[in-house]
């Protein structure tokens, strides 16, 4: 399969988790949109490394997705906590745990 399929995957997948986070207001969402820039980031980087024959690249995306399961971690629990607080994960009330 030709390396612009991929090209064309990652940059519409890219653009889809940019446009949602910037326009939502659900950290869910939000967090879910971050996650996805990630994985179309892995996934250019390992279409570059089956290009070029370096499995440098592909050892990289595998450390990037570890400290996305950690990020998952912690940031669900982060979520999880403000919706304890103020019973709302909208994004927009974050301005109260100033308080």
């Amino acid at each position: 399969m030709p390396i612009q399929y991929y090209l064309f995957l990652s940059l519409a997948l890219f653009c889809i988790g940019i446009m949602g986070t910037l326009m939502r207001r659900n950290a869910i969402i939000v967090f879910m949109c971050i996650e996805l820039m990630l994985n179309a980031v892995n996934l250019l980087m390992v279409a570059f490394s089956k290009m070029y024959n370096d499995a440098s690249a592909q050892i990289f995306v595998f450390f990037i997705m570890v400290v996305a399961a950690a990020e998952v971690a912690v940031g669900l629990a982060v979520i999880v906590m403000m919706y304890r607080k103020v019973h709302s994960v909208d994004i927009n009330i974050l301005n109260r745990l100033k308080h």
